[in-house]
């Protein structure tokens, strides 16, 4: 199995580059254009990602997290929601990356088949990164007027949460 998966990906562009000279297309020529779209795309977004890491970095130093963990364990407590999942919960609309370290430190300390563990991937699978999607997209076509979008996908993500918590419940 290791040796298809180290020669799948250059038996895929052979089969590529066969096919464009079977359709007489110049597979060097456009390959090279391709590249120039692709850098043309990176320079038009990569405003967009700088705005997006520095806000995270913000968020994160400004111990924000630890403040709404602290009053929010007033209100989860009752209703058996583990405070360790909030970060991930009000990192998932913000950070992929930092919701999936977080889900991980739940792996590790609780076990993926723990109740919290299972809670951790379906919260994972019911939410979104709308402000990375935000960022990215929006940010790639120049589109500045995000309001309604990123009311819809936080909303959505809250949803996501509120449902992720009530499948985990009903199901384990």
């Amino acid at each position: 199995m290791e040796i298809i998966s180290k020669i799948i990906l250059p038996i895929f562009v052979i089969i590529i580059i066969f096919y464009g000279v079977k359709k007489r297309v110049n597979v060097y020529d456009t390959f090279l254009e391709g590249a120039k779209e692709g850098l043309v795309t990176t320079f038009n977004i990569f405003p967009a990602i700088i705005a997006m890491i520095f806000a995270i970095n913000i968020f994160l130093d400004s111990n924000f997290l630890g403040f709404a963990i602290k009053h929010l364990s007033k209100l989860f407590g009752p209703i058996n929601i583990p405070l360790e999942i909030i970060p991930m919960a009000l990192l998932r609309p913000i950070s992929g990356t930092a919701s999936l370290a977080i889900m991980n430190d739940i792996f590790k300390v609780f076990g993926p088949d723990s109740y919290i563990g299972r809670l951790a991937s379906i919260l994972q699978g019911c939410t979104d990164t709308t402000v990375y999607v935000i960022a990215l997209y929006f940010g790639s076509i120049k589109i500045t007027k995000i309001k309604h979008a990123l009311w819809a996908g936080l909303f959505a993500d809250f949803i996501g949460i509120m449902m992720a918590i009530i499948l985990t419940n009903i199901f384990f």
